[in-house]
Order: C-alpha cells, then sequence, then structure tokens
C-alpha cells in the first residue's frame, strides 16, 4: 500500500508539471500577431543638406529599425554569448537551463538565476505583463515555442534588437549606438558592441551615460565570455578589455534647429503624412546647420543692438526732459517702449534653386515658438518698390531717367465718401527731378508714386502679376508696398533679382524616404520675369542702396551686396531684402501686435545689422564663396556725369555723352 502511494506520488510530481503545461498550451489561445507582423513605431529623423541630422521625432518611444542584413554579425555573437549560448539549437526554451535554475531556487529558496531564452525574452517584452507568477512563465514558454514555429532564428534575432530597450530612452539597438557613441554599426568596436548587447538585463543599472565603470564591467563579462567561447582570440580579448569608449549623453530629440523641425512638420501635413512621428521617415532638407546657427545669432544681434540704441535713447530724452525741453507729443517716448513686443524674423535662401538654407522665426524659440519666416503676414512697405522699378526698367526705363519727386494730392472714393491722399517723402523734402537711380536708392515715396503713376496703375499691375503677386491693392498705395506677405514668399519674389530675372519656388524638403523606397522629390519651379540684363540693372541700383543709400548699415566688408529696406507707416515694421552673388536673406523686424515701433527704427537701422551681421558668418563659414556679380552678356557701361550707368538694348544709353571727351580725336 505505501509502495503504491509513493509511486503514486512519485508519478505526480513527475507528470503535474507537464499537465500544468498542456493545460495552459491548449487551453488559451496565442495571439502571435504582434510579432509574426512586427510593425514596432520607428523614428523618424530630420537631416540637413550635407548630412548632418537635424532632429528625432517620434510619439512615445524612440526607434532606428535595423533589418537582420545590416546587423553586424559581431552583435550577433555578443549577444548570443552572454544571453542564450544554445540560440541557434533550442526550441524556443532551453530545457536545461530552466532544470538548473529549478536546482538553484531549491538550494536557495527564492529565485537567483534566470533561464530565459533570448525568444522568451522578447515574448515577455512584447506580449505578456511583468507579473512574477508561474501561469506568466509558462505562457511565456509556450509563446517562446510556438514563436519559433512560426518565424526563423533570423526573424527572431532581428526583432528582438530592435525591440528591447537600452536605456536612456533608447529603444534597439541601432538607436542605442548611435545616441551612446555617435557610431553606425559599422563603425563600432568589440568593446562598444559588448556595451550594448549587456544592456538588457538591467538598462538602467548598466547605462554608460549614468554608471560608466559598471557598465565596462558588464561589458568586460561579455567579452570575457567571447572568450571563453573561443569566438575572439587573445590579442582581440585583450584590447578589447582595455578600451574605454567614449560615450555621448544626448537629449533624445537631439533637436539643433526646432523651427526647421516645426515646419518640416508642418508641411509634411499638408503633403497628407499623418505617421509622422512613427512611420520611421528620413527626411532630407536644404537647411544648412551652420547658417542656420549664424542666422540665430544675427537675430539675436540685432534685437541687442536695439536695446542699446533704446538704452541711448532713453538717456538723451531724459537729458532733454532735464533741460526743459518739450518732446514731441505725437511720438512714442523711449521709456513707454515695451520691449517684450519686439520680434524679428530671417529666411536665407539659395535664389539659383530655391532652396532654404537658414529661417529663423523669432529672437528666441524658447520664448515663442511662433515662426514669423513663414506664418507671419506683414507689410513690405519700401521693400516692395524694386518690383514697380523693374516693371519701368523692362519697359525701357534706365538708371537715369528722370522721376518727378513732388507732391501730390489724390483724390478716391472709399465707402461712398470723397478722400484725399497726400503722400510724403521720409525726409519730407522734394527735389524735383531726380534720376531713377536716385529715387530707389535712397528711397523716394513720391518719386515712386508718381512712377507708378507714369506707368498708368492699370499696366502696371498687369506686369507685377507676371511676378506671381496675388491680392495686390488696385490703387496707388501699392507704391508703398501696402499688400501683406510672409518672408519665405518675399525672398520667394526677391529671386527675380537676385537669380538675373528668373523667379525660383522655395523649397525646404528636398526628399522624404521610408524603408529605403522615395515618396517624395523635389521638383524645381522656375519662371522667367525679366531678361538677364534687365535684372542685372536692378541689382545695381540696389548694390548702391547699400554702398550709399538707406541700406548702409546692411553692408559687409569683403562681398557685394544688393538689397532693399523696407520700412512700414508709422515704423510697424522693419525689413531688409537682399542678396549677395550666391545667397540671398530677407530679415523683418516689428512688434508682434502690429504697433509702431520706436519711431526712429526703420528697415535699414533695425534689420540691417541683422542683414550685415548675416553675411559676415557666412563669409568665415565659406570664405571661397563667389564675392562678385556676374555682368551678363549685353549689359552696355557709359559714363554718365562721372559715374558708371548700365544700359542695354531695352534700357537704351543716352544718345549723346554729356561730357564728351574735348581731347578725343575726331574722324572724318
Amino acid at each position: 500500500m505505501i509502495k503504491k502511494i509513493f509511486v503514486t506520488l512519485f508519478l505526480l510530481g513527475v507528470l503535474s508539471p507537464f499537465a500544468l503545461f498542456g493545460y495552459f498550451y491548449f487551453g488559451y489561445d496565442y495571439d502571435l500577431s504582434k510579432l509574426i507582423d512586427y510593425k514596432p513605431s520607428v523614428t523618424t529623423r530630420i537631416y540637413d543638406k550635407n548630412g548632418e541630422k537635424i532632429a528625432n521625432i517620434f510619439e512615445k518611444k524612440h526607434r532606428y529599425y535595423a533589418s537582420f542584413d545590416e546587423i553586424p554579425p559581431r552583435v550577433i555573437e555578443a549577444l548570443v554569448a552572454i544571453e542564450d549560448t544554445t540560440f541557434f539549437e533550442h526550441p524556443g526554451i532551453n530545457v536545461d537551463a530552466i532544470f538548473r535554475a529549478a536546482l538553484k531556487v531549491i538550494r536557495a529558496g527564492k529565485a537567483v538565476e534566470g533561464a530565459s531564452t533570448i525568444t522568451q525574452q522578447l515574448v515577455k517584452n512584447v506580449l505578456l505583463s511583468r507579473e512574477k507568477k508561474l501561469s506568466r512563465k509558462i505562457k511565456e514558454a509556450i509563446y517562446a515555442i510556438k514563436l519559433e514555429q512560426r518565424l526563423t532564428k533570423e526573424q527572431i534575432l532581428e526583432r528582438y534588437l530592435n525591440e528591447i530597450y537600452y536605456g536612456h530612452g533608447y529603444y534597439g539597438i541601432k538607436t542605442a549606438a548611435d545616441g551612446y557613441f555617435h557610431k553606425k554599426f559599422d563603425d563600432l568596436t568589440l568593446k562598444e558592441i559588448a556595451i550594448l548587447v549587456g544592456l538588457p538585463k538591467a538598462p538602467s543599472t548598466y547605462a554608460p551615460t549614468r554608471n560608466y565603470e559598471i557598465s565596462l564591467g558588464r561589458a568586460n563579462r561579455v567579452i570575457e565570455r567571447m572568450h571563453i567561447l573561443g569566438w575572439i582570440d587573445e590579442d582581440t580579448y585583450e584590447q578589447a578589455l582595455a578600451q574605454r569608449p567614449v560615450v555621448y549623453d544626448d537629449t533624445l530629440t537631439q533637436n539643433k534647429a526646432p523651427f526647421i523641425v516645426d515646419e518640416v512638420v508642418r508641411r509634411l501635413r499638408d503633403m497628407g503624412i499623418k505617421d509622422i512621428k512613427t512611420g520611421g521617415y528620413e527626411i532630407d532638407t536644404s537647411i544648412d546647420l551652420k547658417l542656420q546657427n549664424a542666422a540665430r545669432e544675427s537675430v539675436a544681434y540685432a534685437y541687442d543692438q536695439f536695446l542699446q540704441r533704446l538704452q541711448k535713447y532713453k538717456e538723451k530724452e531724459q537729458k532733454m526732459i532735464q533741460e526743459g525741453k518739450e518732446l514731441d507729443p505725437d511720438l512714442l517716448r523711449a521709456a513707454d517702449v515695451n520691449v517684450t513686443k519686439l520680434n524679428g524674423a530671417l529666411v536665407s535662401i539659395d535664389p539659383t534653386n530655391g532652396d532654404i538654407l537658414a529661417m529663423v522665426g523669432s529672437i528666441d524659440y524658447k520664448k515663442s515658438s511662433y515662426n514669423r519666416a513663414s506664418q507671419g503676414r506683414r507689410q513690405p512697405g519700401s521693400a516692395f518698390k524694386p518690383f514697380i522699378y523693374q516693371v519701368a526698367i523692362n519697359l525701357g526705363y534706365s538708371g537715369v531717367s528722370e522721376l518727378v519727386d513732388i507732391a501730390k494730392t489724390f483724390d478716391y472714393e472709399k465707402d461712398g465718401k470723397e478722400m484725399k491722399w497726400q503722400p510724403k517723402n521720409y525726409e519730407h523734402n522734394y527735389q524735383g527731378l531726380i534720376p531713377l537711380r536716385e529715387a530707389l536708392v535712397h528711397s523716394r515715396n513720391l518719386a515712386t508714386i508718381n512712377l507708378v503713376n507714369e506707368i498708368g496703375l492699370k499696366q502696371l499691375i498687369s506686369e507685377l502679376k507676371k511676378f506671381n503677386f496675388n491680392n495686390l491693392p488696385h490703387d496707388m498705395s501699392i507704391a508703398l508696398g501696402t499688400m501683406s506677405i510672409s518672408p519665405v514668399r518675399l525672398a520667394e519674389y526677391y529671386t527675380s533679382f537676385s537669380n538675373y530675372g528668373t523667379q525660383v519656388k522655395t523649397h525646404l524638403i528636398t526628399s522624404v524616404e521610408q524603408k529605403g523606397h522615395t515618396i517624395y522629390k523635389k521638383e524645381d519651379q522656375s519662371f522667367k520675369v525679366s531678361p538677364k540684363t534687365q535684372a542685372f540693372i536692378m541689382t545695381t541700383i540696389l548694390r548702391d542702396v547699400v554702398k550709399r543709400g538707406t541700406g548702409r548699415r546692411a553692408n559687409a566688408r569683403g562681398i557685394e551686396l544688393a538689397g532693399k529696406t523696407g520700412t512700414t507707416n508709422n515704423n510697424v515694421d522693419g525689413w531688409f531684402a537682399g542678396y549677395s552673388p550666391t545667397i540671398e536673406t530677407v530679415v523683418w523686424f516689428g512688434n508682434d501686435d502690429n504697433t509702431p515701433m520706436y519711431h526712429k527704427e526703420t528697415g535699414g537701422r533695425i534689420a540691417g545689422p541683422a542683414f550685415s551681421h548675416y553675411y559676415t558668418q557666412v563669409l568665415k563659414l565659406y570664405p571661397q564663396i563667389k564675392r562678385e556679380f556676374d555682368v551678363p552678356k549685353g549689359i552696355i557701361e557709359v559714363t554718365v556725369d562721372g559715374k558708371k550707368e548700365y544700359f542695354s538694348d531695352i534700357s537704351k544709353p543716352p544718345k549723346a555723352e554729356v561730357h564728351p571727351d574735348a581731347n578725343e580725336e575726331l574722324l572724318f
């Protein structure tokens, strides 16, 4: 009887685990779809034109995906050596390891060694909860066995290495390699690989950014295990143990240009891409990060210069008050200026193809992430005048054509009422007749208005439509740039000058790829708006604006620059739009609530220094850059009144020289 009981108990002890295993194996549904059809969220990466990463974009988990083919064999060897030596032999569970672990548990009275295979670890991370119950452990084993029947060993390793957490917010070994070491797989050393494969056991404890020495100790155990197994030789073993890799402690996003990242996301959404943060896109942009940094510094520089001037304005006004002098009651006092309202923006492009090289939307992104360069719309003021003058030049006017610079009253009707408009020059004076070149160089409002009147409003608007303008005002205020426009759009229009008469559409995103497939590639668009010769004549005038006109503060030593200031009524907006032989830049400053800036802050004074500072930085970054404008074929240079003037077969030179050379030999 006792013998039967003993035999029965023995059989129950032996068969019970199998019965329990069978109960769970056949009694539950095991959904493997998450691992069979494995589609994890993958980080999108944004790059500048030189391939330098601008930022990572992700939703919850920061992960780069690596296919099995791109994972180095050394990574697989190191992983298998430390985690699961019999990985390529077992069916998903290692029975010998389970029994060894069970015996140690019995002896110690607690869990002292795990027996999970790589497959079980993958299952635990994706399909099961973290609860420590016998039922979960049994399900884990069953899931592992079933998974091995559906996937190859290589597929399991690929999913494991992309799914497992490696500390510091990094999911997947490719992410960790880039984050910790700033390296691609092929560039990793054995020690760096050992650090990575040692992390999953305890990511927080072994993270090299937190516990560098502990992380190295874990890596050394990986290397020792590989040596014991005979997978590395003695020299490799010694060299790997001695190495102390450089580890980087970066933020996950690594966002080097937040305005660019925000703009890229907006444009991708407009393209219909909705899974931007999870789709694993590779986005190439036209941005030059060096120029982006220069642009950010230049906007901040101009703002600091304004603060210094404002302090001097305050001191001067205070002195006047102390001396008993009256201040103009209609003008804003410097002491009442709210500096928190003032903001600025800068956009810089390659005028030959429209690529946006830099874009800054505010003085400080942390204080305001609103992108005034692309989203803000303000009146360009006199920065619009070059388009009117270009129309005139295209019609045959030249730099020496005389314009009428006198006051005139315009009568018009508004809401059924008779109205009068009496525009004035900024300087409040008149010059009677003035050469077209001088009118634009010194931004003479009255000369411009009379030029519009001379061309004819209807014809002018018809000609301006060739520049792709829309929503133009159909009245004489067009002469003063009263339409609304963003800096990016104004930069696009200005390529009509900087690109020798051919306007180009701007681009920020140059290509978008997903899983090796190109889903978007930029297409250049251009429109011929002026003959090359006529556009160059405009460039020579705008070059004079910078040399000796309203844009003197925009000048930068060592490079030819051309451009135009813009200041709207009551100093609400201050612009400078201009270009060098290869780079075009538009700068805007103004108060966000559309209130006037201090009355001395014109486009030349507040935006010009940012433009100048930017090109000074450009020369430092790229000293080999082209510095002089090309003179197109068909340009005729003539000296008029002792000054060099430019003509063409459209803008013809004067019939007779103003000052003929008395010593010139006469030919009969």
